[in-house]
């Protein structure tokens, strides 16, 4: 028989998460696809508190705030285009009036610190090793040279950007992994996203993922209590057809997305997670589709 695919063998994980499994998703928007199927299907969720995040550098220095508790202050902000923007948040967090973005940013971070304070499985997801350093001389000194998660549109002269090394990563996660542990999380679990990141080039983007991977990869020989999930191998060995992208060519498409849903069931949960999760998309889907009944109407 002619075989049209190559199929991703993943071994069901001997860690399994539940509905009483808190779960804290980070990274980049590939995290957001997965964090919505997890929310329909009544799991715990916290998903991107800090908006999307692409670098493991970004997230790493979100997830530290959020450690501390440590507020943002007017030093981690700039002002551009009639709006104040995080240089650690996403741009749904800027706001004309400094003090609403400054308020916005501490509510993400005082949510986040209280959210692994129950002791989450936390689910990372790199899109890029490519990151963008403040250089810009009239940078506040707090910020002079910090990897920023967002550039909000400003000049690109304001920043110098470079490959990560896997060693960078490496080094980088291994203390933030000892520290999450030490706080108690249950589980990390790191994914790549197989989002392609075309503005780097084909190529370009593939180092990039090829340093991901290879800096996953020694994290999980390092420390037992990560694992990994085979999403980008997934859409990119597996599925491997423009028809499971979108339009754009490089996001997956809403089908591809539920296959790698499947498969993360498949992988991180028992048969009976499973069915219940079945059972509240199927509640969510009904309560979408009441049909509208005016019970007001004469006729």
């Amino acid at each position: 028989m002619i075989k049209l695919s190559t199929p991703v063998t993943i071994e069901p994980s001997q860690y399994t998460v539940s509905h009483q499994t808190p779960l804290l998703l980070m990274g980049s928007c590939f995290t957001d696809h997965i964090g919505q199927r997890l929310i329909q299907s009544g799991f715990e969720v916290l998903c991107n508190p800090f908006g999307t995040l692409y670098n493991p550098c970004s997230v790493a220095a979100c997830m530290q705030q959020a450690l501390r508790n440590e507020p943002v202050t007017e030093q981690h902000l700039v002002h551009h285009d009639g709006l104040w923007h995080s240089w650690l948040h996403h741009s749904r967090f800027s706001h004309p009036d400094k003090t609403e973005c400054l308020n916005r940013c501490n509510d993400s971070i005082v949510q986040t610190h209280n959210f692994l304070a129950q002791h989450p499985t936390i689910i990372i997801t790199f899109g890029t090793a490519f990151i963008y350093s403040l250089v810009a001389p009239d940078a506040a000194p707090q910020m002079r040279h910090r990897v920023v998660a967002n550039c909000h549109k400003l000049p690109s002269g304001m920043f110098e950007r470079r490959r990560l090394s896997i060693s960078e990563i490496v080094n980088l996660w291994g203390d933030m992994v000892s520290q999450l542990e030490s706080a108690g999380v249950a589980r990390i679990i790191f994914t790549v996203s197989p989002i392609r990141h075309m503005a780097d080039g084909a190529h370009g983007n593939q180092l990039s993922k090829s340093t991901l991977l290879l800096a996953v990869d020694s994290l999980i020989e390092l420390y037992p209590i990560c694992s990994y999930f085979d999403s980008y191998e997934i859409l990119l060995d597996e599925l491997r057809d423009y028809r499971f992208y979108d339009r754009d060519m490089c996001h997956p498409s809403s089908l591809a997305v539920d296959i790698i849903w499947e498969r993360f069931q498949q992988t991180f949960m028992t048969g009976q997670t499973i069915e219940l999760a079945r059972q509240y998309e199927r509640q969510q889907r009904q309560s979408l589709h009441r049909p509208n009944i005016n019970y007001n109407s004469t006729e």
